[in-house]
């Protein structure tokens, strides 16, 4: 059994056979990010956690109450109360011919059921409380998805993720292509669900994102993780110096 607070563990895992493996524990309110050059693993670490992709070695379990769930796929990473919100937006993750409140609540459908029948009135106060809570800006919940800002649908897809009321939250550069207001707003959820105790994790592709927000930053190199940076090591200069291999 993982240690008392850890919600998701990752043992002895590897993207590549004859990379050194490694070990993580992401603990209830913490926030770990992930740094890289383009195509050096980050995301396919990401993935890996999500039960998108199998590692090489190792294994990925979630820790949710007294119950150990191993990753094997997405739908295990849900059950075990790891959420997953992807970085492609528009290919991976709104359905642009349905609308805002059936992207919403497609992926948590069983929570709207009364007897058999899906019951509008809660997921229509379900979307609501979402909707409150990230300041979505959607007139009608019936309107087309695309007829959203491209922050605003993202927005609608962070609350199909937090539907789930997840133990961890998977997070593929959850700011890529969105206005500094919507940024802002993202960035103050994520402290506030930390703070509720989720674990977190962000992947992004700006540096200074992630030393605004993580604790400690996983870079990644050649597909493997090059160093751990927390504490004073947390800057723009050490990160980068590792991601080129100058520094460890």
């Amino acid at each position: 059994m993982a240690d008392a607070g850890v919600r998701l563990s990752a043992r002895g895992v590897a993207l590549k056979t004859d990379a050194e493996p490694f070990d993580l524990d992401i603990r209830a309110g913490e926030i770990v990010g992930l740094a890289g050059l383009d195509g050096h693993g980050q995301e396919q670490f990401i993935e890996m956690l999500a039960g998108l992709r199998a590692p090489a070695r190792g294994s990925v379990v979630a820790v949710r109450g007294d119950a150990e769930h191993p990753i094997t796929s997405l739908r295990k990473a849900i059950s075990g109360g790891v959420a997953y919100l992807p970085r492609d937006r528009r290919a991976t993750g709104i359905f642009p011919t349905m609308s805002i409140l059936d992207n919403f609540a497609m992926a948590t459908v069983d929570l709207d059921r009364r007897f058999g029948l899906i019951s509008k009135r809660d997921r229509r106060r379900r979307y609501e409380y979402y909707r409150k809570r990230l300041s979505i800006v959607a007139q009608q919940p019936g309107n087309a998805i695309i007829t959203l800002s491209g922050g605003n649908q993202q927005k609608v897809l962070l609350a199909r993720a937090l539907a789930h009321r997840p133990d961890v939250l998977l997070l593929n550069d959850p700011t890529r292509g969105v206005d500094i207001a919507t940024r802002q707003t993202l960035y103050a959820v994520f402290r506030e669900l930390a703070a509720e105790g989720v674990g977190l994790i962000i992947l992004s592709t700006e540096i200074e994102e992630v030393l605004l927000l993580c604790s400690r930053i996983l870079v990644f190199r050649e597909q493997q993780v090059a160093s751990t940076v927390a504490g004073d090591d947390r800057s723009p200069e050490h990160i980068i110096s590792v991601m080129f291999g100058r520094r460890q």
